[in-house]
């Protein structure tokens, strides 16, 4: 399924609209949880069974390049790929490795603190909250 503006933003951007390009984009938009190269690979192949796992990495990075995705990074799991594109923070589950989108004005308005100054600038802010989620804290209750 073709999300209906996907050949739009890569015209904007520059990109030839492949079709396994736009595959792997939709399956960014549409699946939920951040997904790793490797659970996009695993969807695009129903569709293209010769593509390769590395064909998925450079398309992402060249994505990421772009800037239509942006990499999620956190400790011990697989880097994954967002298209929220908006400032937000996240929330991990420590359990099932979900990442769920918050936002959080009250930290966003907080003053950066004076001697950061001494290291560099700050490009960004985020904040990454770990815990379990709901989902997985409904599994351990109905044991």
């Amino acid at each position: 399924m073709l999300e209906a503006n996907s050949i739009d933003i890569f015209k904007k951007i520059g990109l030839r609209a492949t079709p396994q390009r736009l595959e792997i984009y939709n399956i960014l938009k549409l699946k939920e949880g951040h997904p790793a190269a490797e659970d996009i690979y695993e969807q695009v192949r129903q569709h293209f069974p010769s593509i390769s796992l590395d064909t998925i990495y450079r398309t992402l990075s060249l994505f990421e390049r772009h800037g239509v995705i942006k990499k999620v990074h956190h400790l011990a799991d697989k880097t994954r790929y967002d298209t929220n594109l908006k400032h937000h923070h996240h929330f991990v589950c420590v359990r099932c490795k979900k990442i769920i989108d918050l936002t959080w004005e009250a930290v966003d308005a907080v003053p950066m603190p004076e001697g950061i100054r001494k290291w560099g600038t700050v490009e960004e802010r985020y904040v990454e909250l770990r815990g379990i989620c709901n989902d997985c804290l409904k599994k351990e209750t109905h044991r």
